[in-house]
């Protein structure tokens, strides 16, 4: 494998011990975009296009939805990088994270950070070049928080690391409404507020299926700390709070009858499924049992089609 940025050892082995040939430019490639975490960058993008049909009640210019996903995206994916270099001695501890490209040694710390600073100049750019300054400090606020909030300081300190860490995840909401706007109002907040208590059943979920993971490098996320049956009891009190948050938008916005409708059924079956793995959790500690995943799945696709109702509402209602 290359070592980008210094290097390479003489020879760089796996799991079991077998050493491999160098990487090629490809996969140096993909090891790269790997840092940037594209999966959660959808979600962020998910969260933050949306919200930008809605604030122009209608389609927003192209160009400025271009610009703000491009700012986004550099802005989300300086953020990854950074946790993944921060990070990189658990993630080399942890099944789902031990085949990333640091633990892996395809890319060395420091050309990581340097790639970590350059997403983050270029978002900057980007975001005050095509957008506009307010959306710009809080891309650049968001960036931050996630970094020295939660990746530094909260993620390995305390069971709430997830809740005010996860903040930096509601900032799109944020940043989609003031792109189209240039002011922030209580219409993104709501939104902001969705996401804030949609992020702890979100990732307990998860934590709970690598809950050995995180014991084992001493990170404290809820499910490490407490019983299952009081994660899952956890859990669906933020889902009840959430689903009622996401209703606040019918007063708050004055959407149409076509979004309360979307997010009742949503949230309905959000609750359904919440209340299940609690009960599954009740006198036990097996995860074939629990089934986690099945959450966090789920709740991707709650965060999905409830931000797509978002932007349909006033596509379909004009």
């Amino acid at each position: 494998m290359t070592y980008v940025g210094q290097p390479a050892p003489a020879a760089l082995q796996d799991d079991s011990g077998d050493s491999h040939p160098r990487a090629s430019f490809r996969d140096v490639v993909a090891a790269y975009v790997g840092l940037t975490k594209p999966r959660v960058i959808e979600l962020l993008l998910l969260t933050t296009v949306p919200v930008m049909f809605f604030a122009d009640r209608g389609i927003p210019p192209l160009g400025l939805v271009a610009a703000t996903v491009v700012g986004g995206t550099f802005s989300a994916g300086s953020a990854s990088v950074f946790n993944c270099v921060y990070d990189r001695d658990i993630d080399e501890q942890m099944r789902r994270t031990r085949r990333r490209a640091l633990p892996r040694h395809i890319v060395s710390p420091r050309a990581a950070l340097i790639f970590g600073f350059l997403l983050a100049i270029a978002s900057t750019a980007v975001l005050l070049a095509w957008v506009n300054p307010l959306s710009a400090a809080l891309s650049l606020g968001a960036n931050a928080f996630y970094v020295f909030g939660y990746t530094m300081l909260l993620k390995r300190r305390t069971t709430q690391n997830i809740v005010w860490g996860g903040l930096a995840g509601c900032f799109p909401a944020l940043i989609g409404w003031t792109a189209v706007t240039g002011e922030l109002s209580w219409v993104p907040v709501v939104l902001f507020a969705v996401v804030f208590f949609w992020t702890p059943p979100h990732t307990w979920s998860l934590a709970l299926r690598y809950r050995e993971d995180y014991a084992n490098v001493d990170v404290p996320m809820l499910p490490v700390v407490v019983p299952a049956q009081e994660v899952g009891r956890q859990i669906v009190l933020y889902s009840w709070v959430m689903v009622a948050t996401s209703l606040l938008l019918w007063p708050v916005a004055g959407t149409s009858l076509l979004y309360p409708a979307i997010a009742v059924v949503l949230g309905a079956i959000f609750l359904v499924e919440a209340h299940r793995l609690w009960g599954r959790t009740k006198g036990t500690e097996d995860l074939s049992t629990i089934q986690p995943m099945r959450l966090f799945h789920h709740s991707n696709l709650y965060l999905s089609l409830l931000f797509v109702a978002v932007a349909l509402d006033p596509l379909l209602t004009r």
